[in-house]
């Protein structure tokens, strides 16, 4: 008798970030054993200028765990008889909005520099600017202090934060962020695989216009240029024999989403939060409740400005609130070794640095979250723009 022809059974595949990859190409163990890190220059190109945007090409190559921005120019203020101040927007505000997406994935980071400053501070814990000299408020170069400016020894501001009567001249500016692609580099949880034709990444870099930066009097000119060096932090993908690779699991997407909620009065605020669903796991909430006309300013986090600070879940349910901004700043500079609420204003709330397994939030189960923010009676609110940050690990049907 003749024997059968067998069919050939295709090997079992799953879809992560929207790419079919054989299920036993997934190893996390066996990966981190053999895969090895690289900083790589993407590309290095001419900053773009104030108010217009550039875009980042990213390469095709292994698994891409963060992008950082580098930024090194030179800012030239002429006065012509008139006078120039810089806003709480300078100098991390530069970068209005960085945009990141990913494999059909818009926006998964679509935040400002300043909160992308913050956010690098909050994962690491160990990072600080503690005896960094900066000058921040009055006349320039602005009142000394070496806490709470988020600031590197290594960067140069050129002038000072919300400072006024700032002198004509050109000064150096080197500034630097952290596009988190990956939520921890020590899982690679959220890294996005980019060693395929399949791939589709964009990072997008919004500059913040003059008036964001800068109030003036009469004419006088103010030129920023410089240039941009976009340095990926890879990592390689290995091969293990007869063309086989391995990767880990990538099948969370990582976003960390900045929104704007302007209906803030001298009460308790519930502000319901953008996006939230099935699928996703949040790992922090913060943000900062900007004041005042034109650019404005975010308010001290402090018991004058803040009364309650929390988060409440379902019909009422309110698993943690604290009493005051005071207490909340506390807890602020406890848990990161940086005091980011009395100069740059930011309260928080963290579930992810201490037991992130234990403690996220899982939004599958603890619906229609809500952020609560009181400001009491005393506080005068002139356009007053919340600003509410979420960093959210999604399964990729979820994102």
């Amino acid at each position: 008798m003749a024997p059968r022809s067998a069919t050939a059974k295709a090997a079992p595949t799953m879809t992560m970030q929207g790419i079919e990859v054989p299920t036993s190409n997934v190893n996390p163990k066996q990966f981190f054993q053999l895969t090895r890190r690289q900083n790589v220059a993407q590309n290095t190109f001419t900053y773009a200028g104030l108010g217009l945007v550039d875009h980042v090409e990213m390469r095709q190559t292994g698994i891409v765990a963060g992008i950082m921005i580098k930024f090194s120019g030179s800012l030239v203020i002429a006065l012509n008889a008139g006078t120039v101040a810089s806003t709480m927007n300078w100098p991390y505000n530069l970068l209005k909005t960085a945009k990141f997406s990913a494999n059909g994935q818009s926006n998964l980071i679509n935040a400002s520099g300043q909160t992308l400053k913050a956010r690098e501070i909050m994962h690491h814990g160990d990072l600080t600017d503690r005896g960094v000299v900066r000058g921040v408020g009055g006349a320039s170069p602005g009142t000394q202090v070496q806490q709470g400016t988020m600031s590197l020894s290594n960067e140069s501001w050129g002038v000072g934060q919300n400072v006024s009567a700032i002198a004509g001249g050109t000064y150096s500016v080197e500034l630097e962020w952290w596009i988190p692609v990956a939520f921890d580099e020590v899982t690679l949880t959220g890294a996005i695989f980019a060693q395929t034709s399949a791939t589709n990444l964009d990072l997008e870099l919004d500059w913040a216009s003059q008036s964001d930066l800068f109030t003036t009097t009469g004419s006088p000119t103010i030129t920023l240029s410089g240039t941009i060096v976009a340095e990926s932090r890879l990592y390689t993908i290995p091969e293990i024999g007869n063309g086989q690779v391995v990767v880990p699991d990538l099948s969370v997407f990582h976003a960390i989403i900045e929104s704007r909620y302007t209906a803030v009065g001298n009460t308790v605020n519930e502000v319901r939060l953008a996006g939230q669903g099935v699928g996703k796991q949040l790992m922090r909430l913060f943000g900062q409740l900007w004041n005042g006309s034109g650019a404005g300013a975010p308010l001290p986090v402090n018991a004058t400005n803040f009364g309650q600070i929390g988060w409440r879940f379902g019909s009422n349910d309110t698993p943690e609130v604290w009493p005051d901004g005071r207490a909340n700043a506390y807890y602020t500079e406890k848990l990161w070794d940086c005091d980011l609420s009395s100069l740059q204003g930011f309260f928080s709330i963290d579930w992810a640095s201490e037991n992130a397994f234990r403690d996220t939030v899982d939004e599958g189960t603890a619906t229609e979250l809500r952020l609560l923010l009181e400001v009491p009676s005393g506080v005068t609110l002139t356009s007053p723009v919340l600003k509410y940050v979420q960093e959210i690990l999604s399964v990729g049907s979820a994102a």
